[in-house]
């Protein structure tokens, strides 16, 4: 699924953008989140995250979850909602893949929502990150 919509009115080059320590950064391993007393990680490769193309997940947790969902959206910017299935490949690894849009602005921040059951409830962990990120 290709979706291509976002506000062009930031005229900034890809070059000025400081990189924001808070977006998960793949080059340097999963990005852990915490919630109760599991943690987390999320990787995709290849880590610069090119808008377009196939993109792998890998969702690993410090214990077993079930009931896994994963949805992609814009953070800053409505992109549409994108759905990502993922498959279990132990009771702590999930895979998948992916494809999203691109955006005009050279600057497009993705949240990942990933919602599990563990210990009887429902969570939800968001992970932010930077597509086309030049600094991976």
């Amino acid at each position: 699924m290709f979706l291509v919509a976002c506000d062009n009115t930031k005229n900034i080059s890809e070059n000025t953008f400081p990189k924001d320590l808070t977006l998960c950064q793949f080059s340097t391993g999963e990005c852990y989140k915490n919630v109760a007393d599991i943690s987390v990680g999320l990787m995709i490769d290849p880590v610069h995250t090119p808008s377009e193309k196939p993109l792998n997940i890998t969702l690993k947790s410090t214990q077993a979850i079930t009931n896994i969902s994963m949805r992609i959206e814009g953070r800053d910017m409505f992109m549409g909602v994108i759905p990502v299935s993922l498959s279990s490949v132990t009771d702590n690894e999930s895979q998948g893949t992916l494809i999203f849009g691109s955006c005009s602005s050279n600057y497009m921040v993705w949240r990942a929502f990933v919602t599990f059951d563990y210990q009887n409830q429902q969570r939800t962990l968001m992970y932010d990150f930077l597509a086309d990120n030049p600094n991976p």
